[in-house]
């Protein structure tokens, strides 16, 4: 997530452009209209439990009369609780007769106070709560503390369009000029108008419609980079002047070597002045070793050497750094394809990844050189960088979706920690500024 919160931040270009442009296309023929927030929910009532019946007493028998003493009337009388035998009543004038007692007088009834305590309550509620003004039933639904607190349960505006023709036809723009291409944009907005056509969209709305179909588009390609139990697996950098080659093999040999691999680099850029160093920098960061030859000499037998060396050291990977050249040169693309052939003579299944990576500031570009050098190296998958540096980001939807090819990583600076595996939701997400 840290690295996902760092991609938001710094594709803030393009994914400020796109929210401008929706934002603009919403508000342009849309409607406000009042949406009430759900308030929180409160827990139901527990119903109280039922008064159980309880079974009436049973009165017991009343015991016999003791021998000598006249029957009872048959009429029952109350048995008191001690079962001890009544004597016989006294004849009056007898010494048993008892004399007469003075009546009590009867003690005064208490009366009771005016409000007998009750149990103490946590919540103590009103009896007869104000009915407020406007509701005769008392039935105003109040939103509790923490609705109050955050202000839910209020209604809110919203802008909403309806989601027509001219709606379709302004947000194919946007993602043309977003850098998607012209097939791309159309096979996006068809997917996002197929069963909500003629329906009103907010701007937050049709931000997650966007960002579901990038990742649609991108979970295909999102794979990271394959290794192969082949000793040394054999990884081919490739790619235009100022892509970032060198920095992306730096940190690429720093993350294997964490994982427990071993590495070499080679360093194949003979012709540009300081790549060698540059290159020597990154190795020492990463605690990796660097195969240099002298500036100018042939980066195919350089190539050869590195993996002869790579052989005898038991090396896991050996990633081999070539010269910048643009598409366009025939001459320096066919030395690219020498050192191919070269490597393929010492092994005829290398090299076992040839990594392109992309300047993604180049826009349409990338594709054209993408053609260019899947034709003469072969190229197995893609690593763009510097998508913190542009507002067309939606190149990298484009390759996705026109070439296939597997997307490795991408970066977003120049630390050794923003070169990351490929998460499309996460780059979805970030790209059309959709809340996650």
């Amino acid at each position: 997530m840290a690295f996902f919160k760092k991609l938001k931040d710094r594709l803030f270009k393009s994914s400020s452009k796109l929210e401008e442009g929706l934002e603009a296309i919403v508000q342009e023929g849309g409607e406000e209209e009042l949406v009430e927030a759900a308030a929180p929910d409160e827990p139901d009532p527990q119903p109280e439990p039922e008064p159980q019946p309880v079974p009436p007493a049973e009165e017991p028998e009343p015991a016999p009369a003791p021998p000598g003493v006249p029957d009872r009337p048959e009429t029952p009388q109350p048995v008191p609780a001690d079962p001890i035998p009544e004597p016989a009543e006294p004849v009056p004038g007898s010494p048993d007769y008892p004399e007469e007692v003075p009546e009590a007088p009867e003690p005064e009834p208490v009366t009771p106070p005016a409000e007998a305590p009750q149990p103490a309550d946590p919540m103590p509620m009103d009896p007869f709560p104000e009915i407020p003004a406007g509701d005769p039933m008392g039935q105003t639904a109040r939103p509790g503390i923490l609705g109050r607190l955050l202000g839910r349960g209020e209604p809110k505006t919203v802008v909403r369009r309806t989601l027509d023709d001219d709606m379709l036809e302004q947000l194919e723009e946007l993602l043309i000029a977003s850098d998607m291409g012209v097939d791309t944009a159309l096979r996006v907005t068809a997917n996002m108008a197929e069963g909500r056509f003629g329906k009103k969209l907010s701007t937050e709305e049709i931000k997650s419609l966007l960002a579901q179909e990038v990742a649609r588009i991108m979970e295909p390609v999102a794979r990271p980079l394959p290794l192969y139990p082949k000793k040394p697996q054999v990884v081919l950098v490739v790619g235009v002047n100022g892509s970032g080659k060198t920095t992306t093999i730096g940190k690429l040999a720093s993350q294997f070597r964490a994982a427990g691999k071993k590495v070499v680099i080679a360093a194949g850029d003979t012709f540009r002045a300081a790549a060698v160093e540059q290159l020597q920098v990154w190795g020492e960061r990463a605690g990796v070793p660097v195969l240099t030859a002298a500036q100018g000499s042939d980066p195919a037998s350089l190539a050869w050497d590195a993996m002869e060396q790579a052989q005898r050291d038991g090396a896991d990977l050996l990633m081999i750094d070539t010269a910048g050249r643009l598409q366009n040169r025939a001459d320096l693309m066919e030395e690219l394809a020498k050192i191919v052939r070269v490597i393929r003579k010492k092994d005829p299944d290398a090299p076992h990844n040839t990594l392109l990576v992309l300047d993604a500031t180049t826009g349409q570009n990338a594709l054209s050189q993408v053609e260019t050098f899947q034709k003469l190296a072969d190229v197995s998958g893609l690593v763009m960088t510097k998508l913190d540096g542009t507002a067309k980001g939606g190149v990298l939807v484009a390759l996705a979706d026109r070439f296939g090819l597997p997307i490795h990583a991408i970066g977003v600076g120049e630390q050794i920690d923003d070169l990351q595996a490929f998460d499309p939701e996460e780059f979805a997400q970030a790209l059309t500024g959709a809340a996650a």
